[in-house]
């Protein structure tokens, strides 16, 4: 049988794994109006990988949706967790549900027409649009795996699922070797340094059987749920093997506010900028260039903030808002409702959830540290967002009218300097082609 591996599951696997067989405020004053007209997803980025972190207390759901192309008897991922996981800790979820995070908080590209300066129209405040088992023990007793327990086995969905523990790392390397995970050259330190933390790990391979009998053509995102004081995700795993940088996608869905790294720089990208109306058939090359941009000034040493809002509302939206039932899905089981309606934020009873999309490109250097978050009370609404601002055309005459077009030059001439700054792309070349698509910039 032939398995469509073409849906892709990116994310958190990749960085986190090693795969087998691979070397503002919260009221309506916060908001922006526009229209939406386009929006940069992780599809735009190579090597990325995408994990939902929800936080509540101490406990953590991590969802991990894996970027692996291939044949899922091939697929395995290895993954550090602080404590032993029970099967009912375990789940899988649907990539659908995701990548829906993913397309409603992604930058976004709005555009406005100005209007009639001889006949101005007064615009109302804009209002939040809500939217609405048995568990196997045993030890393993050969020399070749010393060190090694087993400590659970579980059938996951399309996945064998073991909980293991470790005291040396040359052990644990032979276990994974031997049942067909394939470690890279200097994996053992990084698996030794996260024995010292009394840490388990969650491995898991696709069984191809089972994957048949439940008709998936995919690989569906795996789910851990735990309980830990330290909210943080491991990364160094994924740059053991790793061909240069990768991209990671968190989408942490919280209680309170903002999350935030606590071991490296947290900056929220450029936003709110106007820039050229050409922008609007190339924004994914647009947006990919901001964000190597911003990597470069910060010595891709920093985690970048995209996207950052109460779930209940958003404006403009770039999908449609998230339903109850998916943010359940998800981890945010705080919500207290899994109908499949829209979710509505509430002031009371602790429903209320917010998100987070970071974005961090990484490898080895420049991120020697696991990433460890902290959830703040900062729920003042942030977005990836950029401008499109359509000329009047009219040939009104009044006065106000000839002051508008005598500032249209200059508008185009500081939207070409906005766009230069936030790409690094040559102000000539940027000239040129607004020249060439009737909007010069000078």
């Amino acid at each position: 049988m032939t398995y469509d591996i073409t849906r892709r599951l990116k994310g958190g696997v990749a960085l986190t794994a090693i795969l087998a067989q691979l070397a503002a405020t919260t009221g309506p004053a916060a908001a922006f109006c526009g229209f939406y007209v386009a929006k940069a997803d992780a599809k735009l980025f190579n090597k990325s990988s995408k994990v939902v972190l929800a936080r509540d207390g101490n406990t953590t759901a991590l969802t991990m949706a894996s970027d692996y192309e291939g044949e899922p008897k091939e697929f395995a991922v290895v993954i550090p967790v602080p404590t032993f996981i029970e099967r009912k800790q375990i789940g899988v979820v649907e990539m659908k549900t995701i990548d829906h995070l993913d397309a409603f908080t992604a930058p976004r590209l709005v555009e406005y027409h100005d209007e009639d300066p001889c006949s101005p129209r007064v615009v109302a405040s804009a209002m939040p649009m809500a939217r609405g088992e048995v568990m196997r023990r045993g030890a393993l007793d050969d020399t070749r795996h010393r060190g090694v327990t087993v400590e659970a086995n579980y059938d996951v969905g399309e996945y064998d699922v073991s909980i293991l523990s470790a005291r040396e790392s040359d052990g644990l390397v032979n276990w994974l070797s031997d049942n067909g995970y394939r470690i890279p050259a200097g994996a053992e330190a990084v698996l030794a340094s996260y024995i010292r933390q009394n840490m388990r790990f969650f491995v898991a391979k696709v069984n191809l059987a089972r994957m048949q009998l439940l008709g998936n053509g995919y690989l569906r995102p795996l789910q851990v749920r735990y309980e830990t004081p330290k909210f943080m995700l491991p990364l160094r795993l994924g740059t053991v093997n790793a061909n240069g940088p990768q991209d990671l996608i968190v989408y942490a869905l919280a209680k309170n506010g903002r999350v935030e790294a606590s071991n490296y720089r947290t900056v929220k990208l450029p936003s709110n900028v106007d820039i050229p109306l050409y922008i609007k058939g190339e924004f994914g090359k647009f947006y990919s260039a901001v964000f190597d941009a911003a990597v470069k000034r910060e010595n891709m040493r920093a985690v970048f903030v995209e996207y950052a809002w109460d779930m209940g509302w958003c404006d403009p939206c770039a999908a449609d808002p998230m339903t109850n039932k998916e943010l359940v899905e998800l981890g945010a089981r705080w919500i207290g409702s899994d109908e499949d309606t829209a979710f509505r934020s509430r002031s009371a009873g602790g429903l209320n959830a917010y998100v987070t999309r970071l974005h961090v490109r990484y490898d080895a250097q420049s991120f020697p540290e696991d990433l460890v978050f902290m959830e703040t009370r900062d729920r003042e609404n942030f977005q990836g967002r950029y401008v499109l601002r359509h000329p009047w055309s009219g040939t009104g005459s009044c006065p106000a009218a000839e002051q508008y077009r005598a500032s249209l030059p200059a508008r185009n001439k500081q939207q070409a300097d906005n766009l230069a700054a936030l790409t690094g792309w040559s102000a000539d070349d940027v000239a040129r082609r607004m020249r060439e698509t009737g909007q010069p910039a000078e």
